[in-house]
């Protein structure tokens, strides 16, 4: 199996440290519709993911900025941390049903909202931790690299989010975020060219890290249908970055070579639409439509490999290589709805069910990109303290295994195999008005 990396597997993205936003490596990850967290934070995370009619949370400079002007207090601060717990596992001729080395993987966001001295526009910044994958397996390699053999990939990628949001008339605001993405990746172990190069076919071992950051961008739009009735509307811009670093590669018979390396990636553009609904006083429903455009962006990564350090590498392979990791993803709809009610005290219980399809084809099922979860169960509950209001909330996100006959990539080594995952997220924040 001397290849288990296909397209995503060269990316791994490893750590995004953006400010408070903390991932750590060693562990095996999935987040939710592809690479992008269902919810954010704790208060929607309880409601199933449901936000864009909203204006309760500081997510909503992410999710829809029109909101901030709609929410109850002149200031606001929202502090989250969230703990991620996976069960993947691999299986494949070559290897029985083999579990992930899971550890716990923190994740973070923080946010902060004004009005201004304008009654009609409110400020804020904010940074989230949004979305990310990762795995790491010791699996049985074929020859030319027989024996255990360490596959490990993780990713993540955080927004930094200024935005501002304006009241139009009694009914309708508008708003906007513009700030940048950061994206860290890295790949290890072995892996085996897919081309366009006259090397396509040849077993390796990569070892491979690269970070970059590309402008994002937002808007959206929040209408009051009635005074039960709020509905919102969100377009994510897609994100496109060149991520700098180096590559070190390994071809028997060649030996090794550290080559620069560019990697060309893309986050997907969004759309989306939902409503919050005042059912009774004391209990609202909340539910999101959100289109991900994933066919578009995450047709393949693009590595540019170029400057070998082994005058053997640049006789044999040239200065330049270029290498394209097939993914041929899928777009996806995720639907993301929820209850919360409101009891006595400043105590509130959520409940909320998430649903979208599984982006990832069969052809490109690897060990290293398991995001294929399509159903997440969540629960919330809500309490006030010390002059904050507390959050907690579980969601257990899973899907059926996905299998694969004949792979696309090369290599063969994700032939007959078959991916189980299931994750589980602990999520807690603090929110203060002012």
């Amino acid at each position: 199996m001397y290849r288990r990396f296909s397209s995503r597997q060269s990316i791994h993205v490893l750590a995004v440290l953006l400010i408070g936003a903390v991932v750590t490596s060693d562990s095996s990850t999935a987040f939710a519709d592809g690479f992008i967290r269902d919810s954010m934070g704790a208060r929607t995370a309880g409601r199933g993911g449901a936000n864009l009619g909203y204006a309760d949370n500081g997510a909503m400079l992410l999710d829809n900025p029109a909101a901030m002007i709609n929410m109850d207090s002149m200031r606001m601060t929202d502090f989250g941390i969230d703990l991620l717990l996976t069960d993947l596992s691999w299986s494949d001729p070559d290897n029985p049903r083999t579990g992930a080395e899971d550890n716990p993987i923190p994740t973070g966001q923080f946010s902060y909202a004004m009005k201004t001295a304008n009654p009609n526009v409110a400020v804020g910044i904010g940074l989230f931790s949004q979305a990310g994958f990762g795995a790491e397996y010791t699996l049985e390699g074929r020859a030319p690299f027989s024996g255990p053999q360490h596959y490990k990939s993780f990713g993540a990628m955080a927004r930094f989010l200024p935005a501002i949001s304006v009241r139009m008339t009694d009914r309708l605001s508008v708003g906007a975020n513009l700030g940048v993405a950061i994206n860290h990746m890295e790949l290890e172990g072995p892996y085996t060219l897919q081309g366009p190069n006259a090397f396509a076919g040849t077993p390796t071992k990569f070892d491979l890290q690269a970070t970059g950051a590309g402008l994002s961008w937002a808007s959206g739009l929040q209408y009051r249908l009635s005074n039960r009735t709020t509905i919102g509307v969100n377009y994510q811009d897609q994100v496109k970055m060149t991520l700098d670093g180096n590559t070190v590669v390994e071809i028997p018979g060649l030996g090794q070579s550290r080559f620069d390396t560019k990697l060309d990636v893309k986050w997907p553009r969004s759309l989306g639409v939902g409503l919050k609904h005042q059912l009774r006083s004391d209990l609202d429903f909340g539910l999101d439509v959100v289109w991900f455009n994933w066919s578009d962006a995450f047709q393949s990564f693009d590595n540019h490999l170029s400057n070998p350090d082994n005058p053997v590498y640049a006789a044999v392979v040239g200065d330049q290589l270029q290498e394209n990791l097939p993914l041929n993803w899928r777009d996806t709809v995720s639907v993301r709805t929820g209850l919360q009610k409101h009891l006595c005290g400043g105590k509130t219980l959520r409940v909320g069910y998430t649903y979208h399809r599984n982006p990832i084809p069969d052809g490109t099922l690897s060990p290293f990109v398991q995001t294929n979860l399509e159903h997440a169960f969540a629960l919330g509950y809500g309490w006030k303290a010390l002059g904050h209001e507390l959050d907690f909330a579980y969601q257990f996100s899973f899907s059926d295994p996905q299998q694969t006959g004949t792979s696309d990539y090369l290599g063969g080594d994700f032939d007959n195999a078959t991916a189980k995952v299931q994750a589980h997220w602990l999520s807690l924040s603090a929110i203060r008005r002012f």
